[in-house]
This record gives C-alpha cells, structure tokens and sequence, in this order.
C-alpha cells in the first residue's frame, strides 16, 4: 500500500499563494504536489472553482537492482504556472550539485514546456523522456514563443538548446534505483496526443497525469474514500474525457491489466482503496455517449491550448444535450479515421489557431477533406483564437459557406484565451447546437412515424404524467461583480425531502446552463409561483435565451441573505445550499438544504404544473 509516511501535511492557506509539499511515498521515491487554492484558469475544467493540485513524482539517484547506477527520474513535471516554487523544491529533494536529471514527459503544450525549458537551463545533463507523438511536439514547441504586437522588436533572451530525447514508441521498463522499475506506457489521445503514463511496479503506484484527475486543492496523499471526490472527477471527465470517450475506454481496458495498487493522478489527490470502482466509473461515463444516436464530429489544432479550451466547452454543451462528440486532433489523426469520422458524422465543427497568419497544414487538409466527403445537409460549425489577426477563421467560413454548407451557428473568433463568461457563452452554444440536431431528429422520426408518437401513448408514460408539481422559478447567482454568473429556470419537479434539517430536492435537466452552477457548496433559490400570477414569470423563463444571455435582464429582483435572486411576484421564497447530486437519467437530481425563506403573500395559492403525459414538461 502506497502511504505517505511524512507527518499529517497542512492543508493549504485560503490565499492564492501557491506553494510545493513533500509527501513521501516510499523507499526512494517522493511526491512533489504542487498546491494552488485558487482556479489556475478560466477554462471549463477548473469551473467548481476549488483549486487544483499539480503532482510530480521523484525517485532517487542511486544503485538499480543489478548494481548500476541510475541518476534520478523526475515524472510528469508541473507547467510554468507552478515555476516559482517549483523548482526550489526539487533542487531541495536532490542532491546538491545535481546535474544529471531524467524526466518523463506525461503530456506536452506550452505551458509545460516552459517549465521544462528552466529545467533544461538548470540540470546540463536533462533528458526528455516522451512518446513519439511528444517528442514531435517538443521539436515543435520548444523555440516557440508567443507572437508580439505587430511592429514590436523581440528583445528577449534566446531560448535554451532542446536536450536530449528518450522516445518511448511502445511500452518499455526503465530500471531506477532502490529497486524500483519503471513501466512507461504511451497513451496517446486527441487532446493530449503525447500522453505517456508511468507505472512502478514495486509500489503498484500508477502515476496517470490527466486520467482520473480532479481538479481541487488538498494536501492530504490520498482522497478519504470515493465520495468525497467523486463530484470533482465527473466533471473533469465531462469536461476534457467524454469527448474522446472511445479512446480513453482504450487506455482504461489497458490498464486493468496492471497490478495497480494506488492510482496518483497529475491533479488532485491520489486514490487508494476504490482505484476499481473509478476505472469502472470511467467505463460508466463513457456508455453514454457511445450509445448516443447522433454524433458531432470536433476536428480541431491548437498551438497554445487556446483553440483547444474553446473545443472542450462547445463538446461540454453538446454533450449536455446527449449528443455524442468525436474529438480529434488533426495534426495526429490518420487520413483514414478522419473520413471515416466525417463521412458518419450529424454535424461538423471545425477549429483552427492562426499561426502567422494561416491555419496549419494539418487544418487546410481537414478542410479539403470536410468539403470533398462531408455531407451538405449536415450543419457546421467554425471556431478559433488568435493573437492579431484571424485568417485562419476567414479561410474555414468562405472555404465551408462557397462549399455550399450550413452553419449551425455564426464562427467563434476569440483573442487569446477565452474568460468565464465566454467559456459559458460557448457552453450554451454547443447546447443549443446539439438541442438543434435532436429537433431535426425529431421531425424526420415524425415525418417517417406518420406523425405518431409512440411514447406519448404509452399508458406508463400518460399515468407518469399525472404527477403534479409546484409551479416555480429557480433562480441562482454565483461570483461577484463582473466575474458573477447568474442562471434560472422554470422548475416544477420539486419536492420538499427532509424535516431535519430541511431540505428539498429538485431535477434539472443536463442541457440546462444553470445546470453549471448547481454544485455542491452551490446556493440558489426557489421561487414559488402564485395561482393566477404565473403568466409573467413563465413567459420571462420558458422564452428561448442566446447563449450567454442575461436571463434577468429588465427584471427588478430582490437578493435573499445569500445574494440569490429573488422575484417580488412570487408566492414564497427558499435559500438553499447544495449539499448532494444524484444522476438520473437526463436530469441530475439536486438536493439543498434550506437556510433562509418567507412567505411573500400568505394568503395565495401555489401554482401547480398539470400534465398530459409524463414524455414531456
């Protein structure tokens, strides 16, 4: 059993200082966890905003189990967000003087690289450990740097010589010292297609970098079982794995042949005692999307990882919907899936970086092969980000529009990375894309069936339907100032369930926005309607809003003691927290526990939604 055998480490300040703890794992071998108690981004990943952890792993320099010496092995370093405090803190874990140093590469992009870069500066004797694919994105990335403002001279200092590369282009052992070995695994996926775990055979560790992780700042090694991180691992394999669910399934049926003990991933703390019920999670998770019944095909290319944030929040919307996405980097994608993909898709989105005003090779191929197999009654979609100017968009929108395409929805032109509000904005657009594709399903199922519909007379279905529930406006507010998110919707799924404390449970639909601040430790509050007093509020909440709308614009709210919106019309009020989530089907079943209510107008009748059948709202 892996362990940290250190005294009980502190957890981390609530100030946004980072800082690097030292958690011994075993004989030789140390964890530097790298601490940030505040979102490191704005990227859809790190929006439960609970901070996020960055784990390294070191094993000692020292005498391998056939007597040779092996200098130390650093695995799966931190990006240069962590610099400051990383690197004091492995010249501390090594030995003074140190100038040889392996280090093994789990994912590559810039930020990475730039750590890796001050490694490169201070250890003479570095060698890259990488897969293939990595070791071409290190030649790539290594000498680049950002572009500066046109007509600005680039004063800054050269960048150091890449070192030398250990390319790992199929499972190999290293031997390391105390008798560790080193078991190197490339796992190659199109949003980190240099992906390469590592596994130690004697402690059973896996150290996984991205699979598995979650984003949220603790110093303890391991998590307390596994539902205290269960929410936090869902939703970053929401965010960045159920887009390329076929592949990450692969890697997880590897993996299961390994004689795992402990699972280490590069965010968030390590899981020991349910490590199978998590990989089964991750098979779980993954269902879902494979049995999808349409199927949005995400090509895309990113430089810096901008592109790649804004293609990880339109497939977080669609797959909201239930609409299955297939991502794939096109610098890494053979000729052969990329048509199969296309020819099979519902719809298309394309994506694309301007790197000195042009899209990359690997895009422009893309491109020809959208407009030479893709089908012209499918939508499309075109997004990207840019430093100074945006070609590269110009060329997808008049190359797919002279083409004769449709777009589901007008291109997506975002300077640099995008921030909080935009990452929703593009949440929302990838929802009403994919509810756009459900709809035309719909009306062919409808055309083809006759018009019948086959559910909505199914006796279970109308019996469901007699089910009635209390009118309501739930309304939610979470951040303040221009940082604030604010969401609503009709509610009428709700039920009060329990006295002590008092709490009350609510559905809400997965494609839902305000779906997105309905976490745990989340507040909202429900508006009770009065009979007779509904129209307005239904009308204002049931229109359809663009993506990133005001849902309270022109309203006149008042707040609850917790900043909550609240609606002056309504018939009563509750304060909630939310305290647990449940998966049920398309909706997630959320339960608050009541802080704060009152009665606006007690002598009012609560409005009740009454249905036909149980198929619909």
């Amino acid at each position: 059993m892996v362990s940290a055998m250190a005294s009980t480490p502190q957890q981390p300040s609530s100030s946004d200082a980072r800082q690097v703890v030292n958690l011994p794992v075993g004989d030789g071998l140390i964890s530097l966890r790298g601490l940030s108690p505040q979102r490191l981004r704005f990227e859809l990943e790190y929006a439960l905003e609970r901070g996020s952890t960055a784990n390294s792993f070191l094993f000692a320099a020292g005498l391998d189990a056939q007597g040779q010496q092996q200098p130390a092995v650093l695995v799966h370093p931190p990006g240069a967000a962590y610099a400051d405090v990383f690197m004091p803190a492995l010249a501390a874990a090594l030995p003074e003087g140190c100038l040889e140093l392996l280090v093994v590469v789990g994912h590559v992009n810039p930020n990475r690289v730039a750590l890796l870069r001050s490694l490169a500066e201070v250890y003479p004797q570095l060698t890259l450990i990488c897969s293939n694919p990595g070791a071409k994105l290190l030649q790539e990335l290594w000498q680049q740097r950002k572009p500066l403002p046109p007509g600005e001279t680039d004063t800054r200092p050269p960048l150091p010589a890449l070192p030398s590369l250990q390319v790992i282009r199929q499972e190999q052992t290293l031997p390391l010292s105390h008798g560790h070995s080193l078991q190197l695994l490339p796992a190659p996926t199109p949003r980190w297609p240099g992906g390469l775990l590592a596994f130690e055979e004697q402690e059973g560790l896996l150290m996984s970098d991205k699979l598995f992780s979650a984003h949220l700042c603790t110093a303890d090694w391991a998590e307390a079982n596994r539902n205290a991180t269960e929410e936090e691992r869902r939703h970053f394999y929401d965010s960045l794995m159920a887009p390329m669910a076929t592949q990450v399934d692969a890697v997880v049926e590897r993996l299961e042949e390994l004689d795992i003990r402990t699972i280490a991933p590069g965010h968030g703390p390590a899981i020991e005692a349910s490590w199978r019920s998590l990989l089964s999670d991750y098979r779980r998770w993954g269902e879902s999307q494979q049995k999808a019944a349409l199927n949005v095909a995400l090509l895309f290319a990113s430089a810096y990882g901008n592109t790649a944030a804004i293609a990880d929040a339109l497939a977080r919307g669609v797959s909201r919907t239930g609409v299955r996405v297939t991502s794939l980097n096109c610098e890494f994608t053979p000729a052969d899936e990329l048509v199969s993909t296309i020819r099979t898709a519902d719809a298309i989105l394309i994506g694309s970086p301007t790197l000195g005003g042009h899209a990359p090779t690997p895009i422009v191929s893309a491109l020809g092969t959208v407009l030479a197999e893709g089908d012209r009654s499918k939508p499309v979609g075109v997004f990207g980000s840019f430093g100074w100017s945006g070609e590269a968009l110009d060329l997808l929108e008049n190359k797919l529009r002279d083409g004769g395409f449709s777009f589901g929805f007008e291109p997506i032109r975002i300077k640099f990375s995008p921030d909080a509000s935009t990452v929703r904005t593009l949440e929302e657009t990838g929802t009403r894309f994919g509810r756009d594709l459900q709809q035309e399903q719909r009306k062919q199922q409808r055309r083809s069936a006759g018009g019948l519909s086959e559910s909505r007379s199914d006796p279970a279905v109308l019996a469901l339907g007699r089910v009635v529930g209390s009118l309501c406006v739930l309304t939610a507010r979470k951040g303040q100032g221009e940082s604030a998110q604010t969401g609503a919707m009709v509610a009428s799924w709700v039920s009060q369930a329990s006295f002590t404390p008092p709490g009350l449970t609510v559905a809400v639909a997965k494609d839902r926005a305000v779906e997105a601040l309905l976490h745990k430790g989340d507040r909202f509050a429900l508006n009770v309607l009065a009979e007779g007093r509904e129209t307005g509020p239904m009308k204002q909440f049931l229109q359809p809003f663009a993506p990133g709308a005001d849902r309270f614009a022109g309203l006149e709210l008042e707040d609850s003691p917790n900043d909550q919106p609240l609606l002056p019309e309504a018939l009563a009020w509750l304060d909630g927290e939310v305290k647990q989530r449940m998966e049920c089907g398309d909706h997630w079943l959320i339960y608050a526990e009541v802080s704060h209510g009152g009665l606006v107008d007690g002598e009012g009748t609560t409005a009740v939604h009454r249905r036909r059948s149980g198929a619909n709202y």
